[in-house]
C-alpha cells in the first residue's frame, strides 16, 4: 500500500488521506478546506489525482471538513460506493445538501450585495449536486469486516467524538493502517469513549488539540456563570456551534442546568434547521450514544426550534435575555452570520465558542481579540463580550490522545500526526516520541509514503 496525504496536513480541515493498494485506489475521508484563503482555494483547484481512477471513499464521520468535498468529488468523475456507518450515512444526508444550499445562497448573497471580487460569485457545488452524491453512500455496520477488492479489508470502530464517528482500518497482505479520524472523550455526557486499539503496523492520529489541556472546570458551571452574568445586564448570549454534536452538548447541559434552576428561566433558541434535524437523527440512532430515549428527547427539547428565517429574523429583534443557538461553530456561515452583525457590536451580549476555531475563520479572529470582523462585505465591531469553552470541545485532547495511544500492545512501524494547526502537530509528535517511544512524523500536503 501506498499513503497520500491530500488534507488535513498543516491544518485541521480538508481531510483526505488516499491509498493505492495494487489497481484499488481508497479516499478515507473527503472533507472541505475551511479557514485561511489559501486553504480554501484548493478546493477550487483540481484534485491531484483523478476522481474517476478512485473505486471507494471511506467516511470516519458526517462533518464537513471529513464528507463536504464528496459532492465535487461526485460531479468531477468519481462512481465508486461511499462507505460510512449508518449514523453518518443520514447525517451525510442532512449536512451535504445544506452545504450545496449554503453555498449556493451565500453566492447569491455576494451578487446582489456586489461585494464578491468575482463576476459573478459561483457556488462550488450546489444542493442537486450534494443530493446527487448521497446515491453513493452505503452504511456499514461497527465491528465487521469488508471486502473492499484487492485484498483490502475495511473495519470500522467507534471514535466517540459525535454519533457514527468510527475508527477506520484498512488491511492488505497482512499490513494494517489505521485511521483515528476525530478521537472522542472518553469521559464525554453523550458519546461513548473511543474504542481501544491493541495494534496497528501504521497509525494516523489527528491532533487537533496536540498542545493543551482542556479546562478542567465543569462546563455547566461555566455555562451557568456565563447566562447569569449577561441575563443580568440584559444582554443576550449567542453560541455559534457545530450543528452535529456541539449542539446536542449544549443543550444537555442547558437543560440541566434549568431543571437544576441554576440559570433563570431565560428562552433557548435553537435557529438552524439542520442542528434541530440533526438532534432528532441522535434521537432515532438509540445504540450510538449513552442517552436513553427520555433522557435525549428531554434534553433536545430546552429548546425552542426556529425553522423560518422570518423567524429567524424577528429574533434580532429581540430586546429580552435570551440564548441563542446557531450554526455554523466557527462563525463561517449560516444564520450566525446575521445575528453576529446585529448581537456583536452590543456590549451588553456575550458571543461563546464551544470548541476549536480554525485559523482563518471568523471564530479565531474573534477568540484571539479581533476589534471587527468582516461579515458580508462589511466590518462590523467587536463590542459584546467573548469567551471561548474548550471545556465543551468533542475532540480529545493531548493527554487523552496520548491515554489512548497507550492502549496499543506494541507501536506501530510508524505513526503520522495529522489534523492539527503546525504546532498542535509537531508538540504532540514530539510527545510521542519522547514518552512512548514511537517512530513518529507530520507530513506535509502532498506527502507519500509507502507502506511496506
Amino acid at each position: 500500500m501506498k499513503l497520500t496525504f491530500l488534507g488535513a496536513v498543516g491544518t485541521v480541515t480538508g481531510s483526505k488521506y488516499l491509498i493505492d493498494a495494487g489497481d484499488t485506489r481508497v479516499l478515507v475521508d473527503c472533507g472541505l478546506f475551511q479557514g485561511y484563503k489559501n486553504l480554501r482555494l484548493r478546493n477550487w483547484a483540481p484534485l491531484p489525482v483523478d476522481p474517476a481512477t478512485i473505486k471507494s471513499v471511506i467516511l470516519t464521520h458526517a462533518h464537513i471538513d471529513h464528507s463536504g468535498y464528496l459532492p465535487l468529488l461526485v460531479k468531477n468523475g468519481f462512481k465508486g460506493p461511499v462507505y460510512c456507518t449508518g449514523a453518518t450515512h443520514d447525517l451525510c444526508a442532512l449536512l451535504l445538501p445544506d452545504s450545496g444550499f449554503l453555498q449556493e445562497r451565500d453566492a447569491e448573497f455576494a451578487n446582489r450585495h456586489k461585494f464578491s471580487k468575482h463576476r459573478p460569485a459561483l457556488p462550488l457545488y450546489t444542493r442537486e449536486d450534494a443530493e446527487r452524491s448521497l446515491q453513493s453512500l452505503r452504511a456499514m455496520e461497527f465491528g465487521q469486516d469488508y471486502d473492499l477488492g484487492a485484498g483490502l479489508t475495511l473495519s470500522f470502530a467507534r471514535a466517540g467524538h459525535i454519533l457514527g464517528a468510527a475508527l477506520v482500518r484498512l488491511s492488505q497482505d497482512g499490513v494494517s493502517v489505521q485511521f483515528s479520524g476525530d478521537l472522542g472523550r472518553p469521559e464525554d455526557p453523550l458519546m461513548p469513549p473511543p474504542a481501544a486499539v491493541r495494534q496497528a503496523d501504521y497509525l494516523v492520529v489527528e491532533s487537533t488539540y496536540g498542545d493543551r489541556r482542556h479546562d478542567s472546570r465543569n462546563p455547566q458551571d461555566i455555562l451557568a456563570e456565563i447566562v447569569n452574568t449577561t441575563a443580568a445586564r440584559g444582554g443576550a448570549v449567542i453560541i455559534p456551534a457545530f450543528a452535529v454534536g456541539r449542539t446536542q452538548s449544549l443543550l444537555y447541559h442547558l437543560h440541566h442546568l434549568k431543571a437544576a434552576g441554576r440559570i433563570p428561566n431565560v428562552p433557548v433558541f435553537l435557529d438552524s434547521p439542520m442542528a434541530i434535524d440533526a438532534s432528532e437523527i441522535y434521537c432515532r440512532h438509540q445504540d450510538d450514544h449513552r442517552l436513553s430515549a427520555s433522557a435525549c428527547r428531554n434534553a433536545f427539547n430546552v429548546a425552542t426550534y426556529v425553522y423560518s428565517v422570518e423567524d429567524s429574523k424577528a429574533l434580532d429583534g429581540n430586546t429580552m435575555p435570551m440564548v441563542l443557538i446557531s450554526a455554523s461553530g466557527m462563525a463561517t456561515g449560516g444564520r450566525v452570520l446575521h445575528h453576529l452583525k446585529h448581537f456583536l457590536p452590543d456590549p451588553r451580549n456575550t458571543i461563546v465558542f464551544a470548541g476549536f476555531q480554525a485559523g482563518g475563520t471568523r471564530g479565531a479572529a474573534l477568540v484571539a481579540g479581533a476589534e471587527a470582523v468582516k461579515i458580508h462585505g462589511a466590518y462590523v465591531p467587536a463590542k459584546a463580550e467573548i469567551r471561548s469553552l474548550s471545556m465543551f470541545s468533542a475532540h480529545a485532547d493531548a493527554d487523552e490522545i496520548i491515554g489512548w495511544l497507550q492502549g496499543f500492545e506494541r507501536a506501530p512501524r510508524r505513526t503520522f500526526v495529522t489534523h492539527g494547526e503546525p504546532v498542535a502537530a509537531d508538540t504532540l509528535r514530539h510527545r510521542v516520541e519522547e514518552e512512548l517511544g514511537w517512530t513518529c512524523h507530520v507530513p506535509e500536503y502532498r506527502d507519500q509514503t509507502d507502506l511496506d
